[in-house]
């Protein structure tokens, strides 16, 4: 058994990106010469997942401009021997099946809600589900998601959700774990609690916008049950879930987490996958090394 599909929430409006989100989707925001949703959904082909939904918000159109074929570059592109240039799109083209899905106007703010407006396209089944603005840096694309459907089927859990450590001074800003002690069911949880001070956090693991998931967690989203923020939170639907049900968390282990959401830590997640690629590497440490002095 495994998953083949995925659902990538890309709703938002990136009132962070402003200006540039004016012009197209924050999720095209590009970690060097790939915006940033092309390696989610390289992450999922990566995993064996080739059936893939993209919720967008309504009247949303270069998200799904990007994915699409165009007759005249590649005309271009042949005619000056660049066609290279588009291999990483052909290889989506090739092996996966996106669907582009418009979150509707009445749904509320928050995390739930893209999996909501994806609940025909999942169907009855198992899906996993990515936060648009959580970038995972790995040596081998979807190597943290396999792991991840590996331990799904192996306790054949509820649901299974990626998680990282931070450090404690940063746990203000995530969704703090709460774990289970339960012999039979290693790193089990039992909720996760949003932007907890240092003191009240019960872990420094926090979720990181990746998860796999049972079709029962779409009856734990209650539309009408909004946080304090007055958002509709998939995490809380997981905390509900983990009531009755086994959740068990997957930690990055080989993978790092970054998240792209803000100018700041995008500019992280491009210098940390520069300094990944052998061709870049070098001549980025050195400038690096010159703005240190």
């Amino acid at each position: 058994m495994s998953i083949n599909k995925a659902v990538i929430a890309a709703a938002g409006r990136g009132t962070r990106f402003l200006p540039v989100a004016k012009a197209y989707a924050k999720e095209l925001v590009p970690v060097l010469a790939k915006p940033n949703i092309q390696y989610l959904v390289e992450e999922a082909i990566g995993a064996g997942i080739t059936n893939i939904a993209i919720v967008i918000r309504v009247g949303e159109t270069t998200i799904k401009n990007y994915f699409s074929p165009d007759k005249n570059l590649e005309k271009y592109l042949i005619e000056n021997n660049k066609i290279e240039y588009l291999d990483s799109l052909k290889n989506i083209w090739k092996k996966a099946k996106l669907t582009f899905i418009e979150q509707p106007l009445g749904l509320p703010y928050g995390t739930g809600s893209p999996v909501l407006a994806a609940k025909k396209f999942i169907g009855n089944d198992d899906f996993a589900y990515f936060y648009g603005d959580d970038f995972i840096l790995e040596t081998t694309p979807g190597q943290l998601l396999s792991k991840m459907i590996s331990k799904f089927y192996q306790y054949q859990a509820s649901a299974i959700l990626a998680v990282q450590k931070v450090p404690m001074e940063e746990i203000y800003r995530y969704g703090s774990i709460k774990y289970i002690n339960d012999p039979n069911y290693p790193n089990r949880m039992s909720e996760i609690l949003e932007k907890l001070p240092a003191d009240q956090a019960p872990s420094n693991s926090v979720n990181i916008g990746r998860f796999i998931a049972s079709n029962k967690i779409l009856k734990n989203i209650d539309i009408n049950k909004l946080s304090r923020d007055n958002e509709l939170w998939f995490t809380d639907a997981l905390t509900k879930l983990a009531q009755s049900n086994i959740v068990l968390t997957q930690s990055t282990q080989d993978s790092l987490w970054l998240t792209t959401g803000d100018p700041l830590r995008w500019l992280k997640a491009n210098i940390s996958t520069a300094l990944q690629d052998p061709t870049l590497k070098d001549d980025l440490s050195s400038f690096l090394k010159t703005l240190s002095v």
